[in-house]
Formats: structure tokens, sequence, C-alpha cells
């Protein structure tokens, strides 16, 4: 009885001192929460990151994307000339002179930039990263440029070329922003058979699934780590399953001249997008799609919904597939962390990172963290937005709003009671490097 009771006072003590140190999460922080941020910000700043997004690349490069942005779109706040965060981004990177992107003051950064491209190699954007502690970067392109270090930069390349292969006249016809987008994917797919020295369609529809499997096959064997989808931009992401039978008839129809309906054109595509899918599954090739609001005066909202993917993430048929669902869904966060939970969907918070200031990525982060941390990933979405606000300065932006929104994030659930500061700094890694890192099958 006597070691009963003493069992039970020691369960009661370790009991109250377990409810003493873990006790319920509050709702409001306490007061050391500043303290905490600059605590974790510290080592924070120290986390080496994996970049799960970019297009790294000089604004005159024609191969930084499938697409090109058309010509009377708006732009957000955040990413006009005027954001003086731009100024002190040039300012960290090269050390930038004055405090206004003027014309007669941006002239020094566009020439300093123009120097270094014509110089080539691979040292330039090496140092980029460098001075922002990113350790390794995906670059979404048509091709790897040669003055991109293959160690550091690795290859996602577009694969929405091979939904289009018919007359697109009708689809150009739709709007400008189509009128922009299809004879681009036109000139990918051109490429892409010209690579396989595929000269006009196959006659049936085997062999243009063979020309497909081939090309991802050797893009992959070219160092391409990843495969991309900016569907969301011409369509709607949500594929149907119809039978090969019908994909069949239309591409026998229509692969030698003429456009197809819209419906058998759609019919079409999602027939050879679950090919797409199929292979990227035998070849161990992520999946990223763009899912997230888009550019151009056209882009549907309801179409780029990442909800719209849902019958595809949870079919069975492709359960070893890893999809990377780019851009966090934004505006969608919180249906897109749900996606998540199944285990081989991912996102990442590249765009978020410049289209929203720190405060509201905070909220974001804070949301995903406390839910599936192991999910998440970050992206900068750096892109060349003209040639003074290049992918340089979107790069430090993106990557200086990750760190100060993560660190604000993670200390706001510490000084909750969510978890400690140790626990807070694993989870920073896990965002900043480690969860793509294992996706990507890289040593940490």
């Amino acid at each position: 009885m006597k070691r009963l009771i003493h069992f039970g006072a020691a369960l009661v003590i370790t009991l109250a001192g377990s409810r003493a140190a873990h006790g319920q999460a509050k709702p409001l922080p306490s007061a050391d929460l500043v303290k905490i941020y600059d605590r974790l910000l510290k080592q924070v700043d120290r986390i080496p990151i994996y970049d799960n997004h970019s297009h790294a690349t000089f604004p005159d490069d024609s191969d930084m994307d499938a697409m090109a942005s058309p010509p009377d779109e708006s732009t957000v706040m955040r990413l006009r000339d005027s954001n003086p965060e731009f100024v002190a981004a040039a300012k960290a990177l090269f050390g930038y002179p004055y405090d206004d992107f003027r014309p007669e003051h941006a002239k020094w950064l566009i020439e300093k930039k123009k120097a270094a491209e014509a110089a080539g190699g691979t040292a330039y954007w090496d140092s980029i990263l460098d001075k922002m502690n990113i350790e390794t970067c995906l670059a979404n392109r048509v091709a790897l440029a040669p003055y991109l270090d293959p160690k550091r930069f690795h290859w996602v390349f577009f694969v929405d070329s091979f939904l289009f292969p018919f007359d697109n006249h009708n689809l150009i016809a739709r709007n400008g922003d189509m009128a922009v987008y299809f004879p681009l994917q036109e000139k990918v797919l051109g490429r892409y058979m010209k690579q396989e020295g595929v000269t006009g369609l196959p006659a049936d529809l085997a062999g243009y699934e063979a020309f497909v499997r081939q090309t991802l096959a050797d893009n992959q064997k070219k160092g391409g780590v990843a495969m991309k989808f900016e569907a969301a931009y011409f369509r709607t992401l949500f594929f149907r399953d119809p039978p090969r039978e019908k994909a069949e008839a239309i591409y026998a129809q229509f692969h030698s001249g003429g456009a197809p309906s819209g419906d058998d054109y759609r019919t079409f595509q999602d027939y050879v997008f679950r090919v797409l899918i199929e292979q990227a599954g035998k070849l161990h090739l992520p999946v990223h799609f763009h899912s997230a609001v888009g550019i151009g005066d056209y882009f549907s909202l309801q179409n780029g919904n990442p909800l719209n993917l849902e019958n595809v993430l949870r079919d069975p048929r492709y359960k070893d597939v890893n999809f990377v669902l780019i851009h966090g869904g934004y505006p969608y966060t919180l249906d897109m962390i749900w996606l998540t939970a199944a285990k081989n969907v991912y996102t990442d918070s590249s765009l978020m990172g410049y289209y929203v200031y720190p405060s509201e990525l905070k909220n974001i982060l804070k949301q995903w963290v406390s839910l599936f941390p192991e999910k998440i990933m970050f992206g900068s979405d750096a892109f060349p937005f003209n040639d003074a606000v290049g992918a340089e300065e979107t790069f430090w932006l993106a990557a200086r709003s990750a760190r100060t929104a993560v660190s604000a994030a993670l200390a706001e659930l510490v000084a909750e009671g969510a978890f400690t500061e140790e626990k807070a700094l694993e989870l920073a890694r896990l965002y900043l490097h480690d969860n793509a890192a294992k996706l990507y099958g890289e040593k940490k």
C-alpha cells in the first residue's frame, strides 16, 4: 500500500511538473515576444536556404520561362519601382550609392549587371546566392543557362507544351493574354521535337505518347530535378480522366491539321496530362504546379484554385508521385495546407515573399507551421521585372521577408507556449532548407 501511495504521489508531482513546463498553449503571447523574436532571427539568419522555386536569370534571356508577361498587366504595390525595399536590396547586394531608382540613378545598377552578363561564367550568380546565404536554388527555365552553376542551380523544366500540339488559333483568339502565351508554348514543343529528332507530329497517339515519355526521361538525364505545369494560365486545373480511346480518336483527327473543339481539345489534354503524371512517377520526378494568383488581365482565380487538383492528388494511382504546389495556392493558403495532409503533397511560399509584406506572410506561415511543418518549403520566385529590379533584388526581398516572417511566426508560438525555442529553430530549418533537401534527395 505504501508503495502505491508513493507511486501515486510521484505521478502527481511528475504530472504537475509536466503541466508547468508544457502547459496548454495560450491564445495571447507573453510579454517577452520581441526578445524571443530577436533571438530566433539571429539563428534563423544562419540557416542556409534551399530555394524551391526561382527564375534566376538576366532580363534579356528568353529561356527564363516558357511564358512572357502580357503587356497590360497590373502590378501589386510591393513590386513597383517605388518600393524602397528594392533600394535596400540594391544597396545590400551591390553597394548601390543612391536612395531611389530614378533613371539617371538606376543606370548605375543596370550597367553593373550588364557588365556581369557580358563577363560570362557562373561566379556572378553564385555570389548573389552567397550574399543571401542561399545554398541551393531550383531554376524554372526552358533550358539551364551556361551562366548558372549546376552545382547550385538545379533545373526544373516545363511540360505544358505537350498539352497543345494541334492548331491553337482558336485558343490564341480568346484574349490578349493567350495571344502572348500560346506561340511560346508552340515554340517549346518545337524545341522538344528537335531535341528528340521528331519531324512533325507522330502518326498516331502511341507515337506521341512515346515522344512525351522520352522527352521527360532525356530532360531528367540532362539535369532536370522536377517538371513544371503552368497550366492554370491556360485552362482549369481540374483534369478529368478520359479513356484512351477518346484521346486516340481526337489525335487521329487533328494531328495533321485542323482545330479541335474546346471540349475535344480539353479531353485530349486531360489524357496527355495523365500520361505525364504516370511517367513522372516512373522517373521519380517531382511534379510542380503553378497554383495561385497569376499575371495578366484574364487570369482566372477559379481555374487556378489548388482544390481543382484534389482528384489527382488523392488518386491512389499516383501515391508515389511527389506533387509540389508552387506559391502556396495564394490566396487559398488555408486550402493549400490541408492538401499537404497527403503524404506526397508539398507546397512553398514562393511569390508570397514579395507580393505580401512580412506581417501577412507571418500569419500564413504560422498557420502552416502549426499544421504540417514537414510539408512546407521556402521559394523565392525570383524574377527580373525590369533591367533595374531584377531577379537579384527579388531574391533578396523574398529571402529577407521569409526569414523575418518565419521568425516572427515561431516567436509568437513560443511566446504562446506551443513549444520551445529549440523546437522553433528545428521547424525553421525544415521550412528554409531540410524539407526541400529531403524531397530532392540531397544531404542536409
